[in-house]
């Protein structure tokens, strides 16, 4: 007994080592970030950083104990991709600042079975991987891809040619609101907050949010039936001659909009959308080769 005790003491590195160095693939690679999305699994798909304070995933459901997350495999409409969730939990919460790409200006999320901004999606048109996520909403034809750093994130468009090209921001999201704004600093940029009210009684946050090009066009929805002192949702629309590709970079904080801006200029600053992926994917990919054994 003891010999073979000393057997597995000095054979365990040795398999350890062989284990994490006989393939060329990247461990990344065998990870399934769907995994727990379905049943009572409470888990989200979309991108994250091991830590990270974003997480960046597509809401397919708004409300019970089996959309804590904002996310059931189950599910076949994508009402847009916010910025905050939980992995896990028995009760909800986050769901901060959807976007939601579409062709058409419509406030309403469709939640009600009417005409809402949700589109269609399918398992087959989805991917994702550690640090990113990918989908093609199937009313627009628009093809969307996520990527994040630790507090910040990019999304890419790629909307059908010849289509309008429209941005959805709905600050009324899920949570309970409790304050919301909605700051035009230039038409690349917008800052703003939103607290709300679910698991936690006060939550805040704060964002950063930058366009690769200038909106053209933007259109309010105010709430209280349009008797709001500030905006809760807006629509931004994009001239289509400028190309067919749109990203957004965004960020968080729970301080301040200037420490969103900071992090977004820290964090993902020049960087293109693939730079930002790679990174995640690399921070990954060193902590999987963290072994306990």
């Amino acid at each position: 007994m003891r010999n073979t005790l000393i057997l597995l003491v000095f054979l365990c590195p040795l398999f350890c080592f062989s284990q994490g160095n006989s393939s060329q693939e990247k461990l990344t690679s065998f990870v399934n970030p769907f995994i727990g999305t379905g049943g009572h699994g409470h888990t989200y798909p979309g991108a994250t950083m091991p830590f990270g304070m974003m997480q960046l995933s597509p809401d397919t459901r708004l409300d019970g104990w089996d959309g804590c997350s904002g996310y059931h495999y189950s599910d076949e409409y994508i009402y847009g991709f916010s910025h905050t969730h939980l992995s896990g939990t028995g009760v909800s919460d986050y769901g901060d600042v959807l976007l939601m790409p579409t062709n058409t200006v419509n406030f309403n999320n469709g939640a009600d079975n009417k005409e809402g901004y949700k589109s269609h999606f399918s398992h087959e048109n989805e991917n994702a991987s550690p640090g990113y996520y990918k989908v093609l909403l199937d009313e627009s034809n628009i093809e969307v891809e996520l990527t994040v750093s630790k507090r910040s994130g990019i999304h890419h468009y790629t909307f059908p040619e010849n289509s309008k090209q429209i941005v959805i921001l709905d600050l009324e999201h899920r949570d309970k609101v409790l304050s919301s704004q909605i700051n035009i600093v230039s038409k690349t940029e917008i800052s703003g907050h939103r607290h709300s009210e679910a698991w936690a009684k006060d939550q805040r946050l704060f964002y950063n949010l930058q366009f690769s090009r200038p909106y053209k066009k933007v259109e309010y929805y105010y709430p209280f039936g349009g008797q709001g002192d500030n905006p809760i949702k807006a629509a931004f629309e994009f001239d289509t001659s400028e190309g067919n590709e749109l990203e957004l970079k965004v960020a968080i904080s729970a301080v301040d909009e200037a420490g969103a801006k900071k992090n977004l200029e820290t964090e993902i600053g020049n960087k293109s959308f693939q730079q930002l992926k790679t990174e995640a994917e690399t921070a990954w990919e060193k902590q999987l080769e963290k072994n306990s054994c």
